[in-house]
This record gives C-alpha cells, sequence and structure tokens, in this order.
C-alpha cells in the first residue's frame, strides 16, 4: 500500500467526519459518584442491567457499593465476570448468552478497558444476530443503536468510557482488532477518584501513560484534528504532566486521582476522531500474540516511535512541550525535551526501556497486523514501510 494512496485516503476520510454526529457521554464525577448510579439508570427507566467486569475486581469488592445501591434503588442486575485481560470473542459471546437469556436492557461496564471493550462488543453483537466478532471489526459495521452503557472507569488510562472503539482478541488465531462504530460510544461514564486509589502503583503508572499515548498520537497526527480534539489533547497531556507521578507516589490523592481521570477522559475522546497511530498499531499485536498488558506495551513503544517519527513530529511534539513549560531553542530540541520526559518519568515509575519478549519468527506477522491495522487510516507524521516497522522493533527489543 503505497504512502500516496494513504494521504489520499485520509484526507477523503477527512471530508467524511464532518458528517459523523460526534458526542460526549454524561458524566457523573467527584468521589462517591458511583453510588449515585443506580439512580440514573433508573430515570432512564431501566430495571434490569447486565454488568460487565472481571474477577479480579469481583475478588477486590470493587463493585459491592454500586451493587447494593442498585439492590436498595429495586435495580435487578446479573454480573459477567469473566472477562480476561485483553477480552476475547468468547468472552463477548459469554456476556452476550447471559444478556439474552436474563432479558437485560441495558449494560454497566465496571472496570478498566478490558471489561468496557467487552462490553461494547456484547452490545454489538446484541444489535447484529448471525454476526461474528471478527465480521463486526472495522470500520462502522455495526450503524444500528446498541444498548445503552453505563461506563465506570476504576483505571485511568484506556478513555474507553467515551471512545468508538471496542478491541477484542481473536481467540485461536490471536489476532487483535477493533471495531469502530459511534454507536459503541457509552452513553453514560462515573467519574469517581475513589475507585482508583486501591491501584497499584504499576498499574496507576502505566494506565496513566497509556492516557498520555492517546493524547499525543492524536496530537501529532492532527490531520482529523478539529479545535476540540487539539483543546483535549493539549490538557490532557498537561494534566498527566502536573499528576500522574503524583498519583504513582501517593495513591490516596484524590485530586491526583480525579484529574487522571479526566486525563483519559480527554484523551479517549481526542482520539475518537483524530484516531491512535503506530504506538498502538504494534501495541496491539504484542497484545495479542504474547498478553502483553495493554498499558505497559504504549508506555514502553511511545517514545520509540516518536523519536523515529523524527522532523515529521517535532512541530506538533514541540507544541505539547511548551504545554508543559518546556523550552527550547527549536522545535527538534522541544520535541526531544518532550520524549526525554516521558522516558525520565519510565525510569521514575520502574517501566521498562524494551520488552524482550519479541520472537524472531514472529516480526513479520507482527509487521503485517500492525501494517494492516495503521495503514491507510491512521494519519500519522511519517507513514512506514516493512522497513521502517522492522526498525523500530528492533529498538524496542534492544533498548
Amino acid at each position: 500500500m503505497g504512502k500516496m494512496y494513504c494521504r489520499i485516503y485520509q484526507a477523503v476520510f477527512k471530508i467524511g467526519m464532518y458528517l459523523i454526529p460526534w458526542s460526549m457521554p454524561e458524566t457523573l464525577e467527584g468521589a462517591g459518584a458511583v453510588k449515585k448510579l443506580p439512580a440514573l439508570i433508573k430515570e432512564k427507566g431501566f430495571t434490569k442491567v447486565l454488568v460487565v467486569t472481571d474477577k479480579v475486581l469481583m475478588d477486590l469488592g470493587l463493585p459491592k457499593g454500586m451493587l447494593e445501591a442498585m439492590d436498595s434503588a429495586g435495580i435487578e442486575y446479573v454480573v459477567y465476570d469473566g472477562v480476561q485481560p485483553n477480552p476475547t470473542d468468547r468472552n463477548v459471546n459469554e456476556g452476550l448468552k447471559l444478556f439474552r437469556e436474563n432479558g437485560c436492557q441495558a449494560m454497566v461496564a465496571f472496570g478498566g478497558g478490558s471489561p468496557m471493550d467487552c462490553c461494547k462488543g456484547i452490545g454489538a453483537m446484541a444489535v447484529k444476530k448471525g454476526k461474528t466478532v471478527e465480521q463486526l471489526q472495522g470500520l462502522f459495521k455495526i450503524l444500528h443503536k446498541i444498548p445503552t452503557i453505563f461506563a465506570v472507569p476504576t483505571t485511568a488510562g484506556t478513555g474507553s468510557e467515551t471512545t468508538v472503539a471496542a478491541v477484542i482478541t481473536n481467540e485461536k488465531t490471536h489476532h487483535k482488532a477493533s471495531m469502530n462504530d459511534t454507536s459503541l460510544m457509552p452513553k453514560y461514564a462515573v467519574l469517581d477518584p475513589e475507585l482508583t486509589v486501591g491501584l497499584p502503583p504499576k498499574v496507576t503508572s502505566t494506565t496513566g501513560m497509556d492516557a498520555l499515548c492517546h493524547a499525543v498520537e492524536c496530537y501529532t497526527n492532527n490531520t482529523y484534528n478539529s479545535k476540540l480534539e487539539k483543546k483535549l489533547s493539549e490538557d490532557a497531556v498537561k494534566l498527566i504532566y502536573d499528576n500522574l507521578y503524583e498519583a504513582y507516589t501517593d495513591g490516596s490523592n484524590l485530586e491526583a486521582r480525579h484529574n487522571m481521570q479526566k486525563a483519559a477522559f480527554y484523551a479517549g475522546r481526542a482520539f475518537t476522531r483524530g484516531c491512535v497511530g503506530y504506538v498502538h498499531a504494534i501495541g496491539h499485536t504484542l497484545g495479542g500474540l504474547y498478553g502483553t498488558p495493554h498499558g505497559l506495551a504504549m508506555s514502553v513503544i511511545l517514545p520509540h516511535v516518536m523519536r523515529q517519527f523524527g522532523s515529521a513530529a517535532h512541530e506538533r511534539l514541540a507544541r505539547l512541550a511548551e504545554v508543559c513549560g518546556m523550552t527550547g531553542a527549536n522545535d527538534a530540541e522541544k520535541a526531544e525535551k518532550f520524549i526525554s520526559w516521558i522516558e525520565e518519568m519510565k525510569v521514575k515509575m520502574n517501566i521498562p526501556a524494551g520488552l524482550d519478549v519479541i520472537k524472531d519468527e514472529d516480526v513479520p506477522q507482527i509487521i503485517e497486523w500492525a501494517m494492516k491495522e495503521a495503514n491507510p487510516l491512521y494519519p500519522v507524521p511519517a507513514i512506514w514501510d516493512k522497513a521502517d516497522f522492522e526498525k523500530c522493533i528492533s529498538t524496542i527489543r534492544n533498548a
């Protein structure tokens, strides 16, 4: 696929962006906000919901307060807690079975990006009867209103509570791909910092860096962005710059936790239109092949990709450096300071510089899947060919 073809495709797609009805979820925010959710569900006319979460969160008792509030409000619920990290098509089908058998009317996605993506997949399958998950992956293959989703993020990173994407892994092939449709955006999001207080520092760091990756990739892509996406990306980067390390070192700081939730929300909404890029394209393959946690993959890959873009990304990265108060003699110097700050944060938060899980024999498959995901859709600063991907993957392995 030639570079000229990719740019022509993106120019045409940019025009189409103006025809898409972009929106944002309504939010409940602040400490204890999750306990207000049952009243909202009842207000919207729903009496029975499917709660999509995972076993770790259930064992920790994190949904307990919300479920007790549902009991008090007379909201019936069925819990599907089988979601795996990097949710699979099997998870989606299991949740769909519960949704249908129990006559659920709406869904609550409780957790990080995995429960949310699984919940979106369930919603898509609920209205596209006879289709497989694989058949719904790609752009605008749903085009139907799905059951209402109330999203309750327990991490501050994926931004899935405000995106139109659901990333699902094929359990047999390990291929990780995304459904993308405006119908997948949750209608409501609950940003309650108390739900993130108990996150281990390791999860706080990598999910926070995932949010940073969303904002940086969206901002450096630029092509599809309106003024809103640019502003949201800048605001997200500044919030992360000011609050991520504080949330990492003092998990009980509710202000820092809430600011990180807002950063993830802003960045998620930004890349919903602006798109991600090669960091995600490569990272998704590692999640599918090796089960690499998404946030970890994003944290490791981000500076390598941005540095390899070279001058093509300097102007946009320099603007982000300025947002964070960094100075330099020119755009190249400011861009390098911004990339160096990312690397310094990784060191301070014990995130590795590289990933040694990549096997020689898998490199061609990684490149094939990454290029299939990214080209021609992602409006990255520079279009890469196979040699460029090989160079970046080598850097990631040997860092």
